[in-house]
């Protein structure tokens, strides 16, 4: 299990992570969203023991990361920037990679390999980038490790690679009740592998939440009036976005859906539609409750 109590990595002046508190159980895909320079990286980075908190802690397992070789032979991590020493090819990195983990399989490696068909003997920066993070996503999996930590897993590759990486993946946390992290931009994707999700900004966790619950407790109402009425009709109502055009209001409201329809239905309204909303809206609109909105910036030339 990973856990962060009040974590902070600063840089310069710059707060990365600040007071990052969250619980990661094993066996699940834990997905990351954030706004650019939320900190999701950094907090990659502290859990694999590459930096090391300015205060707070982080542990794997009850055990600190930060210059723990036996800690770390359990983790294997993908960032985004993906990067080989020169004349490296994959079969020089899978020996590299079996001196570092104890658990590194070359049945899985040759297999992966040859599933996502790769030359094993072609030098690794000859490859695209997609290429290049295919390889990094065999090596990790071929590790055999109980953390996987992945920086903008999909980034580059094609929709056929992207599915393949989300199934295998998902079979690695089945089978082997391995934990995985995966952070992106794509929320689709999250959305269709992730068990949990967690939005940062600013280096702080906004929200924590199991993927179904994250839907089920957000959904969205169109509602109108005969009668002129303002936001504090609805009070008492955990409204999360609220916008009104003549009698017709569009509203983003957290809660038990039964009970708020029927408080809503007692009010008489014209109108009244529930919708469900999608991760991006969820996501959308938890950011403009923070401030982080562009709505207006092109209204006017």
């Amino acid at each position: 299990m990973i856990v962060s109590k009040n974590a902070v990595k600063k840089f310069d002046t710059f707060t990365a992570i600040d007071n990052l508190s969250c619980t990661i159980p094993d066996g699940c895909i834990y997905g990351m969203v954030g706004s650019n320079g939320a900190g999701k990286s950094t907090f990659l980075r502290m859990i694999s023991g590459v930096y090391r908190p300015d205060s707070g802690e982080v542990t794997i397992d009850d055990e600190s990361i930060w210059e723990n070789p036996a800690a770390k032979c359990q983790i294997a991590f993908i960032p985004d920037d993906v990067y080989y020493l020169a004349n490296s090819n994959m079969n020089r990195m899978a020996d590299l990679y079996s001196t570092v983990y104890p658990s590194f399989d070359y049945n899985t490696f040759k297999y992966l390999t040859n599933t996502f068909n790769l030359d094993p003997k072609k030098n690794l920066n000859s490859f695209s980038k997609g290429m290049r993070r295919q390889a990094s996503t065999i090596l990790a999996l071929a590790a055999r490790t109980k953390y996987i930590f992945f920086d903008e897993t999909f980034d580059g590759l094609d929709p056929v690679m992207r599915n393949l990486v989300k199934k295998l993946i998902c079979n690695d946390v089945v089978e082997r009740k391995a934990t995985a992290i995966i952070t992106s931009h794509s929320l689709r994707e999250l959305e269709d592998t992730c068990d949990q999700l967690a939005l940062l900004h600013k280096g702080g966790l906004v929200l924590e939440s199991d993927i179904g619950n994250l839907k089920t407790k957000q959904f969205k109402v169109q509602i109108a009036f005969s009668d002129e009425y303002d936001k504090s009709k609805f009070d008492g109502i955990d409204i999360v976005s609220f916008h009104k055009s003549g009698s017709v209001t569009n509203m983003i409201i957290k809660g038990e859906r039964e009970e708020t329809v029927t408080k809503l239905s007692m009010m008489q309204p014209l109108i009244l539609d529930v919708l469900p909303l999608s991760l991006e809206e969820i996501f959308t609109y938890e950011m403009e409750a923070l401030g982080y909105s562009f709505e207006g910036l092109f209204e006017e030339v």
